[in-house]
């Protein structure tokens, strides 16, 4: 695992007593999974490991989130506010964060709408191992790239005549076909949707 660059030492722990808020948020999909508390310990040892630890109160002791049930939140990237007495850590969870088996600790709300990009494409790779003859995905990566891109081009047409020729349902329909072929084209050659968003960002920037 490749070191997250943070300075731990800009944070201000004296200010609530040592310990500081610090709010989870899903890489992939911006939800808010949790909030827990660090102080300089924790925080040194989540940069360390890659694997979110906190300080428990109740118990008195660093507290690796998933230590017990497995379900882990591998750190990403943490970010500090303006007061420096906060931090926001970007993770990947994995498997359910909250104890009562929700994905979040504030239950499952709806997260931003776009949001479902993200677990969409987290399905589609776990799918990508599963068997075959249990999951579309898993047969139509096992054809190649060439099948698979096949079937983009044919969902991309089937959009276009939608668009040209049906209903707003039609199109819908037909557009949501096409957005998950071209995750799943994307996952046969190990992209993702944030590599698309970074590409997008650069042209809007005037990058490339």
């Amino acid at each position: 695992m490749s070191r997250i660059e943070f300075d731990a030492g800009q944070v201000d722990f004296a200010k609530s007593g040592g310990l500081v808020p610090a709010i989870v948020q899903s890489v992939q999909t911006g939800e808010v999974l949790m909030l827990g508390y660090m102080n300089r310990e924790a925080l040194d040892h989540t940069l360390k490991t890659g694997s979110v630890t906190f300080f428990s109160r109740s118990k008195e002791r660093l507290w690796t989130k998933g230590e017990t049930s497995g379900h882990t939140l591998e750190l990403v990237s943490i970010a500090l506010d303006c007061d420096r007495d906060t931090v926001l850590v970007q993770a990947r969870a994995n498997g359910p964060t909250c104890h009562t088996g929700t994905r979040s600790c504030f239950g499952e709300t709806p997260g931003p709408e776009l949001a479902f990009f993200g677990e969409l494409e987290a399905v589609i790779a776990q799918r990508a191992d599963a068997n075959p003859d249990d999951s579309y995905t898993a047969r139509l990566l096992g054809k190649g790239m060439l099948k698979v891109a096949q079937k983009v081009g044919e969902e991309g047409v089937e959009t276009a005549l939608a668009a040209t020729n049906e209903d707003d349902d039609a199109l819908l329909g037909e557009a949501s076909d096409l957005v998950f072929h071209l995750l799943v084209l994307l996952r046969a050659r190990g992209l993702t949707l944030a590599d698309v968003s970074r590409t997008l960002q650069g042209r809007h920037r005037g990058q490339t």
